[in-house]
């Protein structure tokens, strides 16, 4: 699920998909926003921050321990 604010989505699954890439490879959270790009919005282009993809990968991980908890 892509991260949303009251503007729209900030993130989408195709970003979140390259940051684990880039996470599997031990980059940092700063190296990895300088990698990837917004495809769309207001800020198409331009490169996400490093608090954007931290929260990104930190909202997968809560929800993947939310999911082992139930099963």
């Amino acid at each position: 699920m892509a991260a949303v604010d009251r503007r729209g989505p900030v993130t989408d699954d195709a970003m979140l998909a390259a940051a684990l890439h880039l996470c599997d490879q031990e980059l940092s959270p700063r190296e990895i926003a300088e990698r990837l790009f917004n495809s769309t919005g207001k800020k198409k282009g331009q490169h996400p921050s490093a608090a954007t993809v931290m929260r990104m990968l930190r909202d997968r991980d809560d929800r993947a321990l939310e999911a082992s908890d139930y099963g």
